[in-house]
Parts: structure tokens; C-alpha cells; sequence
């Protein structure tokens, strides 16, 4: 396969991927566009391995969780962005706790969110995330553990104060 027929394919998930990731369509597509130029250049070898796919997307997480070791990215927020996850056919009430759910999302640190988002959207599994984070298969649980209890407490509180998630 080509590179961009490579690309052509796999821009959409890449870049929902990377949406999820760093909860900023702008931020998104800077991170996609860097990798895939990165990966133009390596083409030769990456288009050898066995999931292609599967390489792009660690180095999309790889430069989100570089990125904001870096440096300090400063935003001048002009509105909430969302990532293309909500159906149309979802209801006022159904998009409201989306909403509120994405909100609580983009406060876990950025392992556990990068956790969550392979695991939950990408469907990979603990060994197949460990081998993205470049970790053991045990710290993906454990940060998938932390990020949920987080997420649980964070949950019933809106709910003790009477918003629904």
C-alpha cells in the first residue's frame, strides 16, 4: 500500500483518535499532520509491518503525550469542542450528558486518558496498550483503574448536585 492511499484510508480514525485525545480539534489535527509527516518519511519501513495502522496510531499517542511534556500549550478557548462522537440522532438530552461526560474526560491526567481512549475506542487490549504506552500491561490497569474511580466519583457528584452526566 502507498502512503496516500495509507493516509487517504485512515485519516478519519486517526484523527478522531486524536481528538479524543487531546479534546481539541485544532490541537488534533496539528498532532495527525506532524505524525503523518513523520511517517511519509518511514514510509518504506513502516508500510512492511504487519498492522501499518496499528504503528500510526502509537505515534499519534506517542506526540500527544510528548507534546505536553514539551511544552505548555496556551489556547485562547473560542467554544467548547467536541469530538465527532455524538450521532445525529441523539436526542438534546442524550448530546447534554456526551457533553458532560467529554468534560469530565479531559480532566484525567493524560496516561489514564490515553488508557480509556484505546481501550474504549480503539478496542485494543492491556498488552496491546502497554505496547503503544510503552509500558507494563499492569500499569494500563492501574490507569485504567485510577481514570475510572476518578471518573465514578466525579460522576456522582454532578449527580449529588443534581446534573445528569
Amino acid at each position: 500500500m502507498e502512503f496516500e492511499e495509507f493516509a487517504a484510508a485512515r485519516m478519519p480514525a486517526l484523527l478522531r483518535y486524536a481528538v479524543l485525545l487531546a479534546g481539541d480539534r485544532e490541537l488534533a489535527r496539528d498532532i495527525v499532520q506532524e505524525v503523518l509527516t513523520r511517517a511519509l518519511l518511514r514510509w518504506r519501513r513502516i508500510r512492511t509491518l504487519d498492522e501499518p495502522y496499528a504503528y500510526v496510531r502509537a505515534m499519534v499517542t506517542n506526540e500527544f503525550l510528548s507534546l505536553r511534556r514539551r511544552k505548555a500549550i496556551r489556547t485562547v478557548p473560542l467554544g467548547q469542542h467536541e469530538p465527532d462522537v455524538v450521532s445525529s440522532a441523539d436526542t438534546a438530552g442524550q448530546f447534554g450528558e456526551h457533553q458532560a461526560m467529554w468534560q469530565l474526560l479531559a480532566t484525567l491526567p493524560r496516561q489514564q486518558r490515553a488508557v480509556l481512549v484505546l481501550r474504549y475506542y480503539e478496542g485494543l487490549s492491556d498488552e496491546e496498550i502497554a505496547r503503544v504506552l510503552g509500558c507494563r500491561p499492569g500499569t494500563v490497569r492501574g490507569y485504567a483503574s485510577r481514570a475510572l474511580a476518578t471518573l465514578r466519583v466525579d460522576l456522582n457528584l454532578l449527580s449529588a448536585k443534581g446534573g445528569k452526566p
